[in-house]
């Protein structure tokens, strides 16, 4: 049969097949920005890709295609700021003792999750075990797991103590070696930790250039990594032809990384005037997780995560989001990155009507999570738009998004290189 569905019958136990024909009632061209009626995509299994596109089909002249023609169809989603590998949780110590197998686990079942809610490719930027998350991608890749396409970075390059170190007061026990892969200081040292990185299977290089939320005695503000040790991060990358980015919250780290060569900022919360007229001559990409404050401010009250982070979320919440729109106005690039992992998998979605409220509109907020992005992470030719040669990576709900962006937390249908991974 030339249509079968892919049933989650448990977490662990799927069956799948492919589809060759797809018929869409409506699709949306998020390059042309058109909604096309009777779409019939037409998919290779062996590549995994769209051969062709012919429009203004009648369903009853089709070939036994995958009948979604009370649906409205686009581009598979992407998320350029996850931690995959890793689940909520504000207890750092739980990391110093896991050990890689059981946080593989973990990423498996969050792998799963966030493919079935429609993303279909994913930035993963940190994980504290190092290399985890390029366990899951060769695993997804390989076919033994089910999960979007992913660009890993296998650790995080930061100072001791630093965003990305776990560095707990009075915290006695042992530190294993594979949470501090990409801790270090100096030029030197962060180019040969960036090396390493690359060599390892790094798909892009990430940096905590400034402080973080969520780290003890770490200010969001303030710079951590000095402009030689992020200029000599960027170098590395730039030999290697791969994408670099900078966790930045301060105004100062974002303008010391923009002026490095930086291809994006992560988070970009206190980004001043100067900043944003930098990024926007600089061509360098924001993404701004600004539906993260609001879970942090609620289930971290109530879970009574540590003052310290609950303060710091505080202190950037609100002004991330006014220089969300301001940067928006200004014409930034601003792709979709929520943080996922430190609010649940399966939420990634929730971000489109913030997007929304603060300044875009559904369109360019829809962009954001597919064309733009995958210029951004240097997939353009392959992922991000419904087209052939792309690969086959389709999603579908009832209704217009357009109309009503929250129709996008509900997806219908997912379907990654013509394997439909849900349908309801």
């Amino acid at each position: 049969a030339l249509i079968s569905l892919l049933i989650f019958i448990s977490t662990n136990t799927f069956a799948e097949d492919d589809v060759s024909h797809i018929y869409c009632g409506q699709m949306l061209d998020v390059e042309s920005e058109e909604i096309i009626d009777g779409v019939m995509i037409s998919v290779d299994p062996k590549t995994e890709k769209v051969i062709e596109i012919n429009s203004n089909i009648r369903l009853a002249d089709a070939n036994n295609p995958l009948d979604l023609s009370n649906y409205f169809c686009l581009p598979g989603l992407i998320d350029m700021h996850t931690h995959i590998s890793e689940k909520t949780s504000s207890d750092l110590s739980e990391f110093l003792t896991r050990s890689q197998e059981e946080q593989l686990a973990e990423a498996r079942e969050n792998a799963q999750t966030t493919l079935e809610v429609g993303f279909t490719s994913i930035r993963d930027v940190g994980v504290y075990i190092a290399w985890t998350d390029k366990r899951l991608r060769d695993e997804i890749n390989q076919g033994l797991t089910p999960g979007p396409r992913m660009q890993i970075s296998g650790y995080y390059l930061t100072i001791p103590g630093g965003g990305g170190d776990i560095d707990i007061p009075d915290y006695k026990g042992e530190v294993p070696e594979h949470i501090r892969q990409g801790v270090t200081r100096g030029k030197d040292q962060f180019r040969q930790r960036a090396e390493k990185a690359v060599n390892g299977g790094a798909d892009l290089l990430k940096m905590i250039a400034s402080g973080a939320v969520l780290a003890y005695g770490s200010t969001p503000g303030s710079p951590e990594m000095n402009p030689d040790e992020i200029e000599a991060v960027v170098n590395v990358g730039q030999e290697a032809g791969i994408r670099v980015t900078a966790h930045a919250h301060g105004a100062e780290s974002i303008k010391q990384a923009i002026l490095a060569g930086v291809n994006s900022i992560e988070h970009a919360s206190l980004i001043d005037d100067e900043g944003i007229r930098l990024a926007k001559e600089k061509g360098v990409a924001l993404s701004m997780d600004i539906y993260n404050g609001d879970y942090i401010n609620t289930v971290g009250v109530i879970e009574e995560w540590p003052e310290e982070f609950l303060r710091k979320n505080r202190e950037t919440t609100q002004i991330q989001r006014e220089n969300f729109t301001k940067a928006h106005q200004a014409g930034v690039i601003i792709v979709y990155g929520t943080d996922a992992g430190v609010y649940p998998h399966g939420d990634n979605a929730k971000q489109f009507a913030y997007m929304v409220n603060h300044g875009m509109t559904s369109l360019e907020a829809i962009q954001s999570a597919t064309i733009v992005a995958a210029k951004v992470m240097n997939w353009e030719d392959r992922v991000g738009q419904i087209k052939p040669g792309y690969f086959a990576d389709i999603i579908a709900v009832r209704d217009n998004p357009l109309l009503n962006i929250r129709l996008l937390e509900d997806i219908n249908v997912v379907i990654k290189g013509g394997v439909v991974y849900k349908a309801n």
